[in-house]
């Protein structure tokens, strides 16, 4: 695979089987699952919509746990059968509890209050699984003396018991072939007490329910109600109710739940000199499990049997116990008190028999059960390795997967960094090679593309930088070319701006001329009116003169040759009024072309003022234009100084 591999889908990556335990949209792909999980491909590494997830393969996954111990995320969730416990019960369905002693452990308190809201919403018999424990000690200790079977595996703990039949089927042979106390618990309600109800699990494990949709166990149990759920539906749902208690009392196995239980069981009634091997811990249990193959392969010596718990602190805390609770002690000092009391025979028993013999209390414990058939008890396994187990890849996918992580030498392949969530980097490439992971979640691959980028960036980095020196040679010239051009563009409108302001003042000049000469017209105008009246003045005293003339000439006509002297006076008197008339009678006529000149004259100056007027404002347009001009000249060179500046610093 390739780095194009982080976009393919779950599909293309490996198929992945839905189970019980699943994987939230919380999930960042932070890989602390992968590093707890004891099966190499339970977890599957996949992309969804760009973002890292780890899933969960339900055919792989043992539903060990030890996700949601590491998982700060919340990433994980598990299905149960709580709710359809509770629809059932509303729907009239007659059920039985069956109830682990882990519970009155983490809920000593609420114990009574969560049986009697459960009694009151119609569960039926309360049946304590101590009870089933004791029984499987019994049936333990009994399959061990008939068949002197020696290193024998526990079996109460459905998660060892599924990677068992998954990955290590050798092993089937020396898994005890006798029921859980859970089971056990069961079928002595179902055979013994001849309960007809559905039974219900009230659990602290998340594994129970592969246990009890196993074939082999019957279908004696149909809920697995974990307490984590049942507690936070009690709570949601106000469903408790006033004391109730089971009905069977606590024996030996009501201490089942605690680390090494059943081995403490197992030396109460049989002593203390037998060999068992105490193991726990989600990781821990199957790395000892694989190392036991090798001894069993061996015929090395065996203990007289193994007590193996996939939880680390039992079943007290386990997988489906609230995580408060598993953060404290609570739960072991109310076992302690549970184990004193029994021991005490405060539970009915006589006080004495706590003092007695192991062998004393084996009689007692075979009379106890002498009714009981074995048979009843005993169960069968499965080998699931064809369905589920690690087919781990040849050697060429090996090389394939390392060469994919580009891992080339010994040195790259034994990195060990852990970052990816596996142990080695041969772990790694065996995921790669299963088709449960890819090369990208390995940190070294991504260190070494890191590496191989910044290289690249750097020889970029060159290419550029050299580039950008030829493009700042050619710029240079044009911007030399360019700062020119602006200059002469600057000089050119300062030229015309200068122009511009000669042009305004001639306009100026224009418009005073024109102004001056319309204030003269109004002179003459007044000058003219004054000369016609004086005219109408001169006509009339030429007409009185006219008339004074004419008198005259009938005066000298009269007078006869003395009057002819005066005729000629008259004569000439008429001459002048008739001369001075017609010079007035002209004056006027001149006035008034005059007037009709000046008046065209005063129209063409007053056009004149219009188109004087036009070309002071185009003027004054043109010196806002070249003042606009002058401003992103400079704006221009601003400009082309940073450009310049820029490209010599691409330069250095």
């Amino acid at each position: 695979m390739t780095g194009g591999d982080m976009n393919k889908t779950d599909g293309e990556i490996q198929q992945i089987v839905n189970g019980f335990v699943r994987t939230n949209e919380k999930c960042v792909g932070c890989n602390r699952c992968i590093s707890v999980c004891p099966v190499i491909n339970a977890n599957v590494a996949t992309v969804r919509d760009g973002k890292q997830r780890i899933e969960v393969n339900g055919n792989q996954c043992v539903a060990c746990g030890s996700c949601f111990d590491v998982c700060e995320h919340s990433a994980r969730y598990y299905l149960d059968d709580t709710e359809q416990f509770f629809a059932d019960l509303k729907r009239g369905e007659r059920i039985s509890l069956l109830i682990a002693p882990a519970f009155l452990a983490n809920y000593p308190k609420a114990y009574g209050r969560v049986l009697g809201g459960l009694k009151r919403l119609g569960a039926n018999r309360m049946i304590n699984v101590s009870f089933g424990a004791d029984i499987t000690t019994w049936a333990y200790i009994n399959y061990i003396q008939t068949h002197h079977f020696t290193g024998g595996i526990s079996q109460p703990c459905p998660a060892v018991v599924d990677y068992i039949e998954k990955y290590i089927p050798e092993l089937l042979p020396k898994l005890f072939p006798v029921h859980s106390p859970m089971m056990c618990a069961a079928i002595y309600a179902k055979k013994y007490m001849h309960i007809q109800d559905k039974l219900a699990f009230i659990s602290p494990c998340i594994a129970k329910k592969k246990e009890i949709t196993d074939p082999n166990t019957g279908g004696y149990i149909q809920y697995n109600v974990s307490f984590q759920h049942l507690m936070e539906y009690m709570r949601k749902n106000d469903l408790f109710g006033a004391d109730a208690s089971d009905e069977l009392e606590y024996g030996m196995g009501a201490i089942y739940p605690m680390p090494g239980g059943l081995k403490e069981n197992v030396y109460w009634f049989c002593g203390g000199e037998a060999f068992i091997r105490q193991i726990e811990g989600e990781k821990h249990v199957y790395e000892f499990l694989e190392q036991y193959r090798e001894r069993v392969k061996r015929n090395q010596e065996l203990p007289l049997m193994v007590d193996a718990l996939n939880c680390a602190q039992g079943c007290l805390f386990g997988t489906a116990v609230e995580s408060e609770l598993a953060r404290s002690d609570g739960a072991f000092y109310e076992v302690n008190r549970i184990r004193s009391q029994i021991r005490a025979k405060k539970t009915g028993m006589k006080k004495r028999d706590a003092d007695s013999s192991p062998e004393e209390r084996l009689r007692r414990l075979n009379r106890k059960f002498k009714a009981l058939n074995p048979a009843d008890f005993l169960r069968r396994y499965t080998d699931k390795s064809p369905q589920a187990s690690i087919r781990m890849p040849d050697q060429r996918k090996l090389e394939e997967a390392f060469r994919s992580m580009e891992k080339t030498t010994q040195t790259e392949r034994s990195i060990n960094c852990g970052a990816c969530g596996y142990g080695t980097c041969r772990d790694m490439a065996t995921a790669i090679a299963l088709g449960c992971n890819m090369p990208e979640n390995c940190i070294q691959f991504e260190k070494k593309r890191v590496e191989q980028e910044r290289q690249h960036a750097l020889i970029l980095s060159e290419q550029v930088k050299s580039k950008n020196e030829q493009i700042a040679a050619f710029v240079a010239n044009d911007f030399d070319k360019l700062d020119g051009s602006i200059l002469g563009v600057a000089q050119e409108n300062m030229a015309t701006e200068q122009k511009s302001a000669e042009l305004q003042g001639v306009i100026q000049k224009i418009t005073g001329f024109c102004q001056e000469v319309e204030r003269s017209f109004d002179s003459i105008t007044v000058l003219l009116t004054d000369l016609e009246k004086s005219n109408q003045n001169i006509t009339e005293i030429a007409q009185k003169t006219g008339l004074v003339s004419i008198n005259a000439s009938v005066e000298a006509a009269r007078a006869g040759e003395v009057g002819r002297g005066f005729a000629v006076v008259a004569s000439e008197v008429k001459a002048l009024a008739v001369s001075s008339e017609d010079a007035s009678l002209k004056s006027i006529q001149n006035k008034r072309e005059i007037t009709q000149s000046m008046t065209e004259l005063l129209k063409k100056v007053q056009v004149l003022q219009t188109f004087v007027d036009a070309a002071g404002e185009s003027v004054d347009e043109m010196t806002a234009k070249t003042k606009a001009i002058a401003a992103a000249t400079k704006v221009v060179q601003d400009i082309s100084q940073k450009v310049r500046s820029a490209m010599e610093n691409l330069t250095e």
